[in-house]
């Protein structure tokens, strides 16, 4: 994924700017770096070890537009989110779990990709952080919190 974005940055003429973090304390100095550096936007990538409530609410403090791949922060106040449905990769999981129960090998199951895609916005974030979101998003949004 991290491959992805650098590419896609590139490409779009966008300087990238990787920050790591390790732990819940760490999320206090990545946000002062990025405030140091004048970043525009934040994506979160995927991981279990980040705190996205907490990471939504250093967002909102340093009014920074932030993209998360999953809906559940933009449901708390983030700005917005796209990434494989979550309750279809249940459904998808589901499947499966029924598959193994009546005797199919797991090993004989074939790798799933996800098939449905979800894009969320907070419009009440966008509003706050004074970020006009164009039309033609807003139409391709699953879902608009007012």
């Amino acid at each position: 994924m991290l491959n992805d974005t650098e590419l896609a940055a590139r490409a779009l003429g966008v300087r990238l700017q990787l920050l790591e973090t390790r732990g819940p304390n760490d999320l206090e100095s990545a946000f002062s770096a990025m405030a140091r550096e004048r970043a525009g936007a934040l994506i979160v990538l995927p991981s279990p070890r980040v705190d996205l409530r907490r990471v939504v609410d250093l967002a909102a403090r340093h009014r920074l537009p932030t993209m998360y791949q999953v809906s559940g922060p933009v449901d708390v106040g983030g700005l917005m989110a796209y990434g494989a449905s979550l309750a279809d990769l249940c459904r998808q999981a589901a499947v499966y779990v029924d598959k193994i129960l009546k005797g199919v090998k797991p090993g004989d199951l074939p790798v799933a990709q996800p098939t449905k895609f979800e894009l969320v916005i907070n419009m009440k974030t966008a509003k706050a952080l004074g970020v006009t979101i164009p039309q033609s998003v807003l139409r391709q949004a699953d879902r608009v919190i007012e």
